[in-house]
């Protein structure tokens, strides 16, 4: 496949990229600074700016999917996701996922995590941030798009190329732990660009 990936060099961007090289895809990383990824045939480096829609459109033409490892929470401006949508839908590519956040997950009915008094002070905001954007997807009607939202201890650690698919609610294991490694969350993200599951909605995975 061809594959525009949107914050290709970030903390979960730059597994997904080496996730989608590693089966073999054609891939365009759209990074603020293309001198940190790494050389490889199938990789084409491209320097972009989310806020800047019209020219993002036009890097993402051509491509089967779209996958936004964009960060909300580094946006001061709160352009970028709205961006992201309008320069997709634009630019002809079918097909957009999404990194989200664990704190949009549901801990019991109608309750979020970002909302519990013990959620980190210092993820707020970022995760909040998020939060809206899957509000602002969950409001197209025209783009098909995918949110996969990770256990709430993301983090970097074994590929495995196992884990649990949920919904809303955040998943954890029978340790009562909620946990996935950026490895096996890009599994879960190149499982679901290759053979698509879900279609204008969220879902989550951890162990």
């Amino acid at each position: 496949m061809k594959i525009a990936i949107i914050g290709a060099t970030g903390f979960v961007g730059s597994g997904i990229l080496s996730e989608s090289l590693d089966r073999g895809h054609d891939v365009t990383a759209i990074v603020t600074n293309p001198d940190k990824l790494p050389a490889h045939p199938k990789l084409k480096p491209v320097k972009g700016d989310v806020a800047d829609t019209e020219t993002l459109r036009s890097l993402l033409a051509g491509h089967d999917v779209v996958i936004s490892a964009f960060n909300p929470g580094k946006d001061e401006a709160g352009t970028g996701t709205r961006s992201i949508i309008e320069a997709v839908k634009r630019s002809g590519v079918g097909r957009l996922v999404a990194v989200g956040g664990a704190g949009t997950l549901e801990v019991a009915p109608g309750q979020r995590l970002v909302d519990q008094p013990d959620f980190p002070a210092e993820w707020k905001d970022g995760s909040l941030k998020t939060a809206a954007f899957l509000d602002q997807l969950r409001g197209e009607h025209e783009l098909n798009w995918a949110f996969l939202s990770p256990a709430a201890h993301l983090a970097p650690g074994e590929r495995t190329g196992k884990y649990r698919v949920g919904g809303d609610q955040l998943l954890t294991g029978a340790d009562g732990q909620s946990r996935i490694s950026i490895p096996d969350y890009a599994v879960a993200m190149l499982d679901e660009v290759e053979t698509p599951r879900h279609s204008r909605g969220r879902f989550s995975v951890a162990y």
